[in-house]
């Protein structure tokens, strides 16, 4: 493994001597063939792979957390698009205060999908099931048990927490690259000035909020316009629903890789001080079940003010990018600023690029311990064009990750630890920001 106080390579590039690539290799391409379709056998199997890959390494306590999910979001976000259409059907039909209604029903269940909200719906209509989280522990006293309980005292330990997911994404033609690519042939600098891709999901709500403006304002048009949106929108959702799971390379074996070559860079070169949880999720793709159970199951063991945590999803494009916020419907900026600027000088400082200023129209699961009040950073990856390489595409195999830019990430989280350990660079030696 590479120590992160020599010189190394130019970013972007691996020295093959220090097995960095063979570790990132080996998971990838291990676990790129399992369907990986969240709650299934195929997301079980590489869980427990990837568990047995962690017992491997000296000094990993490891656990496998069988956590409630639901299943993938299309179905209820297809429901919720027909019953959308349906409340433009009953205003054109003259039944305009019950089309309203449900129009309504349909804006605040997609608005409770897309935004991490409490899933009412998801949960009344949906079969639950099972995923299944991964977390290994690192440089922990006393380790955990064997049954995955917590040491004691555990809570007064200062720790980082590094998320990944394990599940893998569904395709659709929604995902296809093909004029966000074209435009950027054509006049790069335009696409470079955008930090923020257009909100894909306020297409959904335009359809209610029509049916809405239709009913108060008694104009046929407007139902007519949700109608159409409506099903065009849902017509999308559903193709996601009909579609293939793919190899997930970039996302999100890409960041499961980089946990792997963490722990053993972690049992060779040992950080006093600090605790890291590798925490690899199951079921990211239905939108967040898995982060959600982890929070849920390892808070009382994590205190807001000595946790810190960086999530790595899909970070093997050519660019890697630290994202600011994210937002489906409306902006959420993540807890903790001073962490992310911490980042970017230890990239600096290591010689990495990492862009900054970005923020995501899509979930991650970083959402969730942010709102929790822990302070977060997300780091992810963009092609030329401005969106990860070959996004829920099937083409998300291995020989297209650019190992480059995950050896760059492990590089990066490595040299943020030492500093949160040893309290440099403005790191504050809790998780409250400096001079809070």
């Amino acid at each position: 493994m590479l120590p992160v106080n020599e010189p190394r390579a130019e970013s972007g590039t691996i020295d093959p001597a220090d097995g960095l690539e063979a570790t990132l290799r080996e998971v990838v391409e291990r676990l790129a063939p399992l369907e990986r379709t969240p709650c299934s056998s195929g997301e079980r199997e590489a869980a427990e792979w990837l568990a047995e890959r962690f017992r491997g390494i000296p000094g990993v306590e490891v656990a496998l957390e069988d956590e409630p999910s639901w299943g993938t979001f299309p179905p209820t976000s297809t429901a919720l698009g027909l019953l959308g259409m349906a409340g433009a059907a009953l205003v054109l039909a003259g039944r305009r205060a019950s089309g309203a209604l449900v129009a309504a029903l349909s804006y605040a269940g997609i608005v409770d999908e897309a935004q991490n909200g409490p899933r009412i719906l998801r949960r009344l209509i949906r079969r639950r099931r099972t995923t299944v989280n991964v977390v290994a522990r690192v440089g922990e006293a006393g380790g955990a048990q064997g049954d995955g309980a917590v040491p004691s005292g555990a809570a007064e330990l200062r720790t980082l927490v590094l998320l990944a997911h394990h599940d893998a994404p569904q395709t659709g033609m929604i995902f296809d690259q093909s004029l966000q690519k074209r435009i950027y042939e054509l006049a790069p600098q335009l696409i470079e000035r955008f930090k923020t891709p257009p909100p894909q999901w306020w297409f959904g709500l335009a359809g209610p909020l029509c049916t809405l403006v239709a009913a108060a304002a008694r104009r046929a048009g407007f139902a007519r316009a949700a109608l159409a949106t409506g099903a065009f929108g849902t017509a999308l959702v559903a193709d996601i629903w009909r579609n293939a799971t793919v190899p997930g390379a970039n996302d999100n074996l890409s960041g499961v890789a980089a946990l792997v070559a963490l722990a053993e860079e972690l049992c060779q070169r040992p950080v006093g001080g600090v605790r890291v949880l590798l925490a690899s999720c199951g079921a990211e793709e239905t939108l967040q079940d898995g982060v959600r159970a982890f929070i849920a199951r390892h808070r009382h063991e994590l205190a807001a003010e000595r946790t810190w945590v960086i999530n790595l999803d899909t970070v093997g494009s050519p660019h890697l990018v630290m994202l600011e916020a994210e937002g489906p419907v409306w902006m959420e900026s993540y807890t903790g600023p001073w962490l992310r600027d911490l980042l970017a000088s230890c990239a600096e400082r290591e010689g990495i690029e990492l862009q900054r200023g970005y923020r995501a129209r899509s979930s991650t699961d970083s959402v969730i311990p942010s709102r929790a009040g822990y302070p977060t950073a997300t780091i992810v990856s963009l092609s030329d064009w401005r969106v990860p390489s070959n996004y829920h595409l099937p083409s998300d195999i291995p020989e297209n990750l650019d190992y480059g830019s995950v050896a760059d990430a492990v590089r990066l989280v490595l040299a943020a630890l030492r500093a949160l350990a040893s309290g440099t660079h403005g790191a504050p030696l809790t998780g409250a920001a400096p001079g809070a």
